[in-house]
């Protein structure tokens, strides 16, 4: 995905424009790296050991570096004058190393002030996260 260097005009958006798709490839030093910047020490994030002791395969993403990448997501989309106004997520089957998470989404709603997107991240396993993000674009009515 290219990241533009300006945002879409409000008006240029229509309900069912598709975004670019993203693949992020899921790797060891991304889960545990955005464990730490999310100050998240749980062990099931960093120590592939402890995380099979908990019944897990290997480590595995934690839910708020899943929810960065879906901002960035729509970011990358809307360009630097956008805002986020609202990010809703649901977590499916887990992110784990080796593995490449490709998001997907669709502009559902438009009103004057914001454009919801509805997205989705699947990897080899199914849906890892759902759910939405209302951004404002430049020309929005506040």
């Amino acid at each position: 995905m290219t990241v533009p260097t300006t945002s879409p005009r409000h008006a240029d958006v229509q309900v069912g424009d598709a975004l670019p798709e993203l693949e992020v490839p899921i790797t060891r030093t991304l889960i545990v790296a955005g464990a730490i910047a999310s100050r998240d020490y749980q062990d099931v994030h960093h120590d592939p050991d402890l995380a099979r002791e908990h019944g897990s395969p290997d480590i595995f993403m934690n839910i708020l570096t899943t929810n960065g990448l879906v901002g960035r997501f729509v970011t990358d989309w809307a360009g630097p004058d956008a805002v986020l106004r609202a990010v809703s997520i649901r977590l499916g089957v887990p992110n784990y190393p080796g593995d490449t998470m490709v998001l997907s989404g669709r502009v559902t709603e438009k009103t004057d002030a914001v454009v919801t997107v509805e997205v989705t991240g699947a990897n080899s396993k199914g849906n890892h996260v759902t759910g939405s993000v209302d951004v404002e674009l430049p020309g929005a009515v506040r």
